[in-house]
């Protein structure tokens, strides 16, 4: 691998999803996430990632799933499986603790939360390109969850956009080791320049 560097005025961390129902204990998701996420601990590798990109002076964006609110999909003439799941789950539901941000990434003042996505791109209806481009940010670091749905999804979508990729490996996280390997090294290596560790990252972010 090249030797990594982050210009901080083109370059930002994107938090994927970091909701209560995801990465604490007690939320909707977090049994099917727990084993991997504590093999490869994804949440204080977020922490770290977040804390090092935060210490840096970069600019932070959250891409955040639509929280789920009584009536939603229900008049849809079509829907997608993993929104039917999310449907009847009622996953991050909207004024509950499990559709709110897991206390240590909650945005500080300055950072910017995208409008919520309906599916898995960030991207897809939703404003985070054009708030990227008004910032002038041509390079995402990406952490969060799930690695083959949310977030192989934006950092498809984000390559299409033309955006230069990094993916913290342990800094994701998903349902199986299979899911995992799938996502990091069969599909996401087609879109993301870099998939780096937790300590690669942080060291390049010191540097």
């Amino acid at each position: 691998m090249t030797q990594l560097h982050y210009d901080k005025d083109i370059t930002a961390l994107l938090v994927v999803d970091p909701y209560n129902d995801f990465i604490s204990e007690g939320g909707k998701i977090w049994p099917r996430i727990k084993a991997v996420a504590e093999a490869n601990n994804c949440v204080p590798h977020m922490q770290q990632v977040l804390t090092a990109a935060r210490d840096a002076k970069l600019r932070v964006f959250f891409a955040m799933h639509h929280r789920y609110r009584p009536g939603d999909y229900e008049s849809w003439t079509y829907i997608a499986p993993i929104q039917l799941a999310a449907w009847k789950r009622k996953s991050f539901e909207f004024g509950t603790w499990g559709g709110e941000f897991r206390d240590e990434f909650i945005p500080a003042a300055g950072e910017i939360v995208a409008s919520e996505h309906w599916c898995s791109s960030g991207f897809a209806n939703t404003d985070l390109d054009v708030q990227l481009k008004r910032h002038g940010i041509h390079r995402l670091i990406v952490i969060g969850l799930v690695a083959h749905t949310c977030i192989e999804a934006t950092v498809r979508f984000a390559a299409e956009l033309g955006y230069d990729v990094t993916v913290v490996k342990d800094a994701v996280a998903d349902y199986s080791d299979e899911m995992m390997h799938a996502a990091l090294e069969i599909n996401m290596p087609n879109y993301a320049s870099n998939i780096v560790t937790t300590k690669e990252i942080i060291a390049a972010l010191s540097a």
